[in-house]
């Protein structure tokens, strides 16, 4: 049995994992450029809703979190904020929590099993 090609002349497992390898970034390539494998566009897809707003989430909450200092009146005077440490640390927990499911997302991808996520899964399916 003949393996399923991508339009990018890669095999179908390994074109969805790419998908997932560079996040978002390589999902968003392939998406745009891949025009004939629906499984290829639909782990496309999914890598661009999953780690794109994990990715955003994440850097917010680490931005708001950590300590700032900003230059006022002079070069004696501004203010000090020590930030929330709580959202630093949620947002390493995040970044954890992505890298395991980047991990889960590229080996079922290449051992070429659908692997659907719960929300984002139904959507990447309805445009892929």
């Amino acid at each position: 049995m003949a393996k399923a090609e991508s339009s990018m002349n890669l095999e179908e497992n390994v074109a969805s994992m790419v998908c997932y390898i560079g996040t978002w970034v390589t999902g968003l390539i392939f998406y745009f450029m891949e025009k004939k494998n629906k499984t290829v566009r639909f782990h496309a897809m999914q890598s661009i809703l999953t780690f794109l707003p994990l990715m955003i989430i994440s850097y917010a909450l680490w931005w708001i979190g950590i300590p700032k200092w900003s230059y006022g009146g002079g070069l004696y005077y501004g203010n000090f904020s020590p930030g929330i440490p709580a959202l630093v640390w949620i947002s390493y927990g995040l970044w954890a929590l992505t890298g395991i499911l980047w991990l889960i997302l590229v080996f079922k991808s290449y051992q070429g099993e659908k692997f659907k996520l719960p929300v984002v899964g139904d959507i990447a399916e309805k445009h892929a």
